[in-house]
């Protein structure tokens, strides 16, 4: 993997989009030539409409990201892609024609974006046969040599069985810590030239997976590794990169101080965020506010009780603060206490079932996010019991709330609604990564994710 801006970025989907970005670019040119040809127009140097034409790429690939074209699901299938692909140059081609609308002659022509969507289409699907084909996914994996045979290395043996994973294993290492799971892992005391060992199996990146490491790291052989110019790595690291979480299992307070993140350098990103809040949540206030009264109107006629749903919630370092929704449950929904929500919860009126699927009921939140309370991205903002709850029975949950909560995050694009105390473990791995390596960069990714997220709810309740 690459990192851009302190996110993890598979070599694959680089290369993947390196070469959409540019057929993108041809689409769009042929399309342009093609119209021109048709009513008898030159259609000039390309270098005219170079910047036009990148235009046109760069908003059809925010719409690709937006709806998951470059995920693991996207890259693995060639139906699923084409499903997606088909989903996100449309809307691409909507943004663009509307844009042609507001500043007509200073964009791409609508007549031809028609034959811009086709080419596109066959070219990008081309390019997933292509690289995924005869290139072959293997051609993308790193090769790992895993120090270690028992529960970590068993681990990293599933992980690397999921056919969007971007390493194979390539060997095991016994490194005689007694009760070995990896049956075919070749025992260290055998090795005897360990540096050739290694170059043999042509690895490319040496996890170390021990059980335990006091007083027990190989660093003869780690440093053997090293000279030889092969990455060596901890499990801890590794799984972060891998899966786009901190894994609770085996995180230690030590880790998370001298790993990279939490930098003292976020000063401009938080500026960024907060700027960005303030433009954009106003923004989508003025746009939203008569969706917002359409909708409080036919709860008000659904349900007695307000329209608007406030709750105290927990935000940044702990300090509570006013959270509001539209009310999508019965007034008494909360009489015994906060209770998790439930799948198909009976406390859900009618129109709160609606609101909740195409998730009307957040937009109220727009107003704490102008007002500093939220960010648009962040962790999920808990209520006061749960929090209280979670931080007697998970480790870390405190380190959450280091960054501000938001509407959207890291955790909610990647795992789907959970109403328990393992999803709410789970969930936290993920905003664990947030709070470590948030950029501008991963708020983007986020934000244009969230869209997959509306358009195909995953487990929402």
């Amino acid at each position: 993997m690459v990192r851009l801006f302190k996110h993890y970025v598979p070599h694959a989907v680089l290369l993947l989009g390196a070469i959409d970005g540019g057929l993108l670019v041809l689409s769009g040119d042929m399309a342009w030539s093609l119209r021109a040809a048709q009513i008898g127009m030159d259609p000039g140097a390309l270098i005219d409409r170079f910047g036009m034409l990148a235009g046109f790429a760069v908003v059809v690939m925010a719409a690709m990201i937006s709806v998951g074209v470059y995920g693991s699901d996207a890259l693995r299938s060639h139906r699923f892609a084409a499903a997606r692909l088909l989903v996100a140059v449309s809307l691409g081609l909507i943004a663009l024609a509307l844009l042609d609308f507001v500043l007509p002659g200073h964009t791409f022509w609508r007549s031809t974006l028609l034959y811009a969507m086709g080419f596109a289409i066959v070219f990008l699907m081309l390019n997933r046969i292509a690289v995924g084909g005869i290139l072959g996914a293997s051609a993308f994996r790193r090769r790992v040599l895993v120090l270690g045979a028992g529960h970590r290395a068993l681990r990293l043996k599933t992980l690397s069985e999921d056919p969007g994973s971007g390493f194979c294993i390539v060997g095991y290492v016994d490194m005689n810590e007694g009760h070995p799971l990896i049956v075919e892992a070749d025992v260290r005391s055998a090795i005897e030239d360990f540096s050739s060992f290694v170059a043999n199996t042509k690895a490319s990146e040496v996890v170390l997976a021990l059980e335990e490491r006091r007083n027990a790291l190989p660093l003869k052989d780690l440093l053997r590794i090293k000279t030889a110019g092969v990455h060596v790595n901890d499990f801890s690291s590794f799984m972060e990169r891998e899966t786009g979480r901190v894994d609770l299992d085996t995180l230690n307070p030590s880790w998370l101080i001298f790993s990279d993140g939490f930098s003292s350098g976020r000063a401009f990103s938080s500026a960024a965020k907060r700027l960005f809040d303030i433009l954009a949540s106003g923004l989508l206030l003025l746009l939203s506010f008569p969706v917002i009264a359409l909708f409080a109107l036919l709860v008000k006629i659904d349900s007695k009780g307000p329209a608007l749903f406030r709750q105290v919630r927990v935000g940044l370092y702990g300090q509570p603060f006013i959270l509001l929704k539209l009310r999508s449950m019965r007034i008494d929904a909360e009489a015994g206490g906060a209770k998790w929500a439930e799948k198909d919860d009976p406390r859900v009126t009618r129109v709160g079932r609606l609101i909740r699927k195409i998730r009307v009921d957040e937009l109220p939140q727009v107003w704490t996010v102008l007002t500093g309370k939220m960010s648009f991205v962040g962790p999920r903002p808990e209520v006061p019991a749960f929090v209280d709850d979670l931080d007697d029975r998970i480790p870390f949950y405190a380190e959450r709330h280091m960054v501000k909560p938001g509407i959207t995050g890291w955790a909610q694009i990647n795992y789907p609604y959970g109403a328990s105390i393992e999803d709410s473990r789970r969930k936290l791995e993920y905003d664990l990564y947030y709070a470590k390596n948030y950029t501008p960069f991963l708020d983007l990714l986020i934000l244009l994710q969230t869209l997959r997220v509306i358009i195909w709810p995953e487990g929402s309740r």
